[in-house]
């Protein structure tokens, strides 16, 4: 999806090399691939939980069989091993458990099925954000009334490209879910008075963790910010 700049409002001249040295350092910033700072979300400060070089803060998920981990280019590979589930889990102490957003950029690399199940906290439970399960187009949340995201009405049908970086941010609260991917809301779910857990499949990506099925996936810029009161 393209970005839309807002239009920059005209501003007194400066010395050449002073708007070389800004011009240069705008550059970079939207160049590298870093997160950029959202004026309308200034005040909530992103905490990163993945340093883009190393697992610190993290694990591999005591998936049985699970395929290779490894951290490259400033994103973490899931490989595809004897078991379908691959993934990392979150080991650096506490988290919120409610009123919190975390987002992160995900990509298919190969195979057909989810590339990204992120599994977060809600309140005292779990559930689980699948993106391209079920065949490669599933998106929706595990589980809600013990029903999965492939049977419960946040379900719903999407294409993803292979090598392609999608944006995903997810917010909770302790009436709601909501995700969107993009830019573009995904799932916005009510929660209150129902039963929201996860399948048994992804209990050792609890209390955080990412994984892929059947299919090698990169995860980069993981991070968890409060949401303001």
């Amino acid at each position: 999806m393209t970005r839309r700049l807002a239009a920059v409002p005209a501003v007194p001249a400066v010395p050449v090399g002073a708007a070389l040295a800004a011009m240069l350092a705008w550059s970079a910033a939207v160049g590298c691939g870093c997160a950029r700072p959202e004026v309308a979300d200034a005040g909530r400060a992103w905490r990163p939980l993945l340093d883009g070089r190393t697992l610190a803060g993290w694990k591999v998920s005591d998936f049985p069989g699970h395929g290779d981990v490894k951290v490259r280019d400033g994103r973490v590979v899931l490989g595809v091993g004897e078991f379908p589930l691959t993934g990392i889990t979150w080991a650096g102490g506490d988290l919120p458990k409610s009123d919190y957003e975390i987002a992160l950029e995900a990509m298919r690399i190969e195979g057909s099925d989810f590339f990204c199940g992120l599994t977060f906290p809600v309140g005292e439970s779990h559930c689980s954000l699948i993106l391209g399960g079920w065949g490669g187009r599933v998106v929706g949340l595990s589980s809600l009334n013990w029903l999965d995201a492939a049977h419960n009405e946040t379900m719903a049908l999407r294409d993803f490209e292979r090598g392609r970086w999608y944006r995903v941010r997810l917010r909770v609260t302790g009436a709601r879910i909501e995700a969107w991917i993009d830019d573009r809301l995904a799932v916005d779910c009510g929660i209150e008075g129902r039963q929201v857990s996860i399948r048994f499949e992804m209990d050792p990506c609890a209390p955080l963790g990412v994984a892929a099925y059947a299919t090698k996936a990169a995860v980069r810029n993981v991070r968890v910010r409060p949401v303001p009161e």
